[in-house]
């Protein structure tokens, strides 16, 4: 049996750079992307937001889709997505790489932890804007698992 009623994604935001969040923010708003918008700073604390919010549902993570830096202090975001694809009940967590490293190192650890997509935030505002209306699509066409 299906569900009749998708539940929507909620954004979660994982970056140390204040101005990029709030780059990421003011596209969300301009591009009138209402979904739950959520914000970590590592991705230690990315991991207690979802790890929480997997809890809450019974151990069920809701749909997500992580925005994800790599260059972060106490946990990076290759650690994080480490972290993520052990654990059964985040493992199959939708994952869009921004980040400014370019390097092919960075790209082939990122993609071999399955990421949905890598970015390299040259010019901020234009690749935000870019990136979050192709993901706005993507949270409202894409069933995503629950």
């Amino acid at each position: 049996m299906t569900q009749d009623i998708t539940e929507a994604a909620t954004f979660l935001l994982v970056d140390d750079d204040a101005i990029s969040i709030m780059a990421m923010k003011r596209a969300l708003k301009k591009l009138k992307i209402v979904n739950e918008t959520l914000v970590a700073k590592d991705g230690q604390e990315a991991l207690d937001i979802l790890r929480a919010a997997a809890e809450v549902a019974g151990n069920r993570l809701p749909p997500f889709i992580v925005t994800l830096d790599l260059n972060m202090p106490r946990m990076n975001g290759l650690e994080f997505l480490e972290a993520v694809r052990a654990d059964p009940r985040l493992h199959r967590l939708v994952v869009f790489v921004f980040t400014t490293s370019d390097m092919p190192g960075d790209i082939r650890s990122a993609y071999s932890k399955n990421v949905a997509g890598y970015l390299v935030k040259d010019n901020p505002g234009e690749t935000f804007a870019k990136a979050l209306e192709m993901l706005g699509s993507y949270s409202r066409i894409v069933e995503l698992p629950a």
